[in-house]
């Protein structure tokens, strides 16, 4: 009887273990690369989800560069899960526009070609307390289930100016660590393609041009912000022309410089010995960038 316990255990041991790790969770990392996308044919209809780091003046820039149309909900300071559940703070006057239709409405119609989302800051807590990846993944099966074969993507944004940790270190540690790993891998895995769109680090490689001296007429970080962590109207011109370069997989090289806000005045145009400076940097920054999954050809 002795004997026949003996050699049961390791049997029972290694069965354990074989069961553990065929029970063990998938890994949490998102993929290093992605496959490209067809480049559009043309204008892509798109919806906006987020905060004041979208805002109103981005997606608007955004459609004058590229003829497309769009909608958007916004809130402040919202996280994914806020929208999700209907708790947005500063709903009323965030989406007190002509361009804002309710989410869901939006999403259910399968009326868009390409839906970009977005996460509050702090991401951590975002992560911690909101459940990112989860809600992340839930917004992202709503469009498919309306529209299969919706573009979907994550737009990676910044801290504030003044964060303890540095505000170019977090852009530089975030990408892997939070945005990718921890938000946009977690998500893919439960609800299939999900694209980045790389404006944090658009924003990181302008502010290291600008202090370097390679920017004409723009002297440091601050110059793209109306205060430590939104954006003025440059810095929403080099975010708008992000989105374009990935959404349409296209060089913004040439792309106009003169704009209007949401509210149709016209915006201060970039320093103009910048303008394509910063268009060659958003698109060696996006080309440079696997996971914005873009084809070049």
């Amino acid at each position: 009887m002795r004997r026949r316990m003996i050699f049961a255990l390791p049997l029972a041991l290694g069965t354990w273990a074989a069961a553990a790790f065929w029970l063990r969770p998938p890994l949490r990392q998102a993929p290093r690369r992605m496959d490209a996308l067809p480049r559009p044919k043309g204008p892509l209809k798109t919806f906006h989800l987020g905060h004041s780091l979208v805002g109103r003046d981005m997606p608007a820039m955004l459609a004058q560069l590229a003829g497309h149309g769009y909608h958007s909900q916004l809130g402040s300071g919202a996280s994914l899960a806020d929208h999700w559940n209907g708790t947005v703070k500063g709903f009323a006057e965030g989406n007190a526009h002509p361009a804002h239709r309710p989410v869901r409405e939006a999403l259910e119609s399968g009326d868009y070609d390409a839906v970009i989302f977005t996460e509050m800051v702090e991401l951590k807590d975002a992560i911690r307390y909101h459940d990112s990846p989860a809600m992340l993944a839930e917004w992202a099966s709503l469009a498919r289930k309306a529209r299969p074969e919706v573009r979907l993507y994550l737009y990676e944004t910044w801290h504030r100016l003044d964060d303890p940790a540095g505000w170019l270190q977090r852009i530089d540690s975030d990408l892997r660590a939070l945005w990718e790993d921890q938000i946009l891998g977690p998500a893919i895995l439960q609800a299939g393609d999900i694209r980045m769109i790389p404006a944090g680090q658009a924003m990181g490689a302008a502010a290291r041009a600008a202090e370097a001296g390679q920017l004409p007429g723009i002297s440091d970080r601050h110059s793209f912000f109306s205060d430590d962590i939104h954006l003025n109207d440059l810095g929403n011109w080099l975010v708008a022309m992000t989105h374009y370069a990935v959404l349409y997989h296209r060089a913004p090289i040439g792309l106009p410089a003169h704009l209007t806000r949401a509210d149709g005045m016209p915006a201060t145009p970039p320093p103009a010995d910048a303008v394509r400076p910063l268009q060659e940097l958003v698109w060696r920054v996006v080309t440079g960038y696997p996971l914005a999954g873009m084809s070049k050809g």
